[in-house]
């Protein structure tokens, strides 16, 4: 049994049972919902063959289950979601608290400035041992939580450390000029640092907000589905998601529109739907969308990559015609507003790259991946729709 409390009042209990999964919930009263997705308007959800989406959004992947399969698989004899989520949840730092059979740990914390002056690999590992099971996060990349402190004001904040292998080198510098170039357009981002030999992207956890810890839930979960079905769907579907739960929704959808954008602009294949979601207080009386984070120009590894889902049922790199209307049908834009937002995405664009052709001339290291960066952004300016990227310019990636 692993019982869910907000604040000190325990709410619901969670456990699992065979092949199926069920949820009670102690006393009905919407205030003391688990997230969105799972109101206590009933007294108990149920879940049969599969993991609940929004437990199952806490679950590692890729690098850092390989550790945890090799852990527990030798410790236990077996490993499944619920195994790991019962270690992992006690140490969740988050609206709610978890408590399993497995002790909440105590963490030492670590300079900030020593991590982002030392981004070895040892300083990596030492980080991924220490929070190892504090890793209550997703996605296929390297990457560990940390808590880190400021040296002066000896502040301590919760981190994502990110850093990248030989299949997608300089992976947290492409990220960094990404995400800053959405900053750029308007849209809010998670506070990140880049270290010293660029070699770690630091990503501060944004649930910290007007000194409450607002609750976080992906757009995947909100509609219910697993992690496997991430690829599924449509922008059309994603929007009609953000506008059914947010509270804000003219500003919501602005942020998303222009998230969206920027995601074709900089060729961003991996804007799936766990890489939107939202953000809500304590009594679900503010529900906005969350800053833009994951974004990455794929096209520097994978050169034909395409959108993550469809728009207007296609996965191609749509351009300026089919965004504006996008907009406009699906974002609550009028079409001037639908084509100012696109305007300011394309002037964030431009000065984006003119920021990373200058930083490229004294990083020499990021000019392969940097130039085809700069390239692809260059034939978003021209607006116009492509199905993938050009051989031409491939060939010129090729012999570079």
């Amino acid at each position: 049994m692993l019982d869910i409390y907000l604040k000190e009042k325990k709410i619901a209990e969670f456990k699992q049972d065979t092949n199926s999964y069920l949820l009670n919930y102690k006393d009905l009263d919407i205030k003391n919902s688990i997230t969105l997705s799972l109101p206590n308007s009933k007294s108990f959800y149920n879940w049969e063959n599969k993991f609940p989406p929004y437990f199952e959004s806490f679950l590692p992947e890729g690098y850092l289950f390989e550790i945890f399969k090799n852990i527990l698989t030798k410790k236990y004899g077996y490993i499944d979601d619920y195994l790991i989520f019962s270690i992992l949840s006690p140490n969740i730092l988050g609206r709610l608290r978890y408590k399993s059979d497995y002790k909440q740990m105590d963490f030492s914390s670590f300079d900030i400035d020593e991590i982002l002056n030392n981004d070895t690999q040892d300083t990596f590992s030492k980080l991924l041992d220490t929070f190892l099971d504090k890793n209550a996060i997703s996605g296929v990349q390297p990457k560990s939580i940390a808590l880190l402190r400021d040296k002066e004001t000896l502040h301590v904040k919760e981190y994502i450390v990110k850093t990248w292998g030989s299949q997608y080198p300089y992976l947290a510098e492409n990220e960094y000029f990404c995400l800053k170039a959405v900053q750029m357009a308007g849209v809010k981002i998670p506070n990140i640092k880049l270290s010293q030999n660029k070699k770690f992207l630091l990503v501060e956890n944004f649930i910290f907000k007007d000194n409450e810890i607002y609750g976080f839930e992906e757009t995947l979960s909100l509609m219910g589905k697993n992690k496997i079905h991430k690829y599924q769907g449509s922008y059309e579907q994603l929007s009609k998601v953000i506008l059914r739960f947010t509270r804000d929704k003219s500003n919501s959808m602005l942020q998303f529109f222009k998230t969206l954008v920027m995601s074709y602009l900089l060729k961003n294949g991996d804007a799936h739907l766990k890489n939107f979601a939202l953000l809500f207080n304590e009594d679900f009386s503010t529900v906005t969308f969350a800053p833009a984070y994951d974004i990455v120009n794929t096209t520097a590894y994978i050169f034909k990559d395409k959108p993550a889902l469809t728009m207007d049922g296609k996965k191609i790199w749509h351009g300026k015609k089919t965004l504006v209307e996008f907009g406009q049908k699906y974002c609550l834009l009028s079409k001037k507003e639908s084509l100012f937002a696109y305007e300011e995405c394309k002037v964030a664009l431009v000065k984006s790259i003119e920021e990373l052709e200058i930083y490229m001339l004294n990083n020499k290291h990021f000019k392969n991946i940097g130039q085809r960066m700069c390239d692809v952004w260059k034939s978003s300016l021209l607006d116009e729709p492509t199905k993938e990227i050009s051989d031409d310019i491939i060939r010129t990636w090729k012999q570079s």
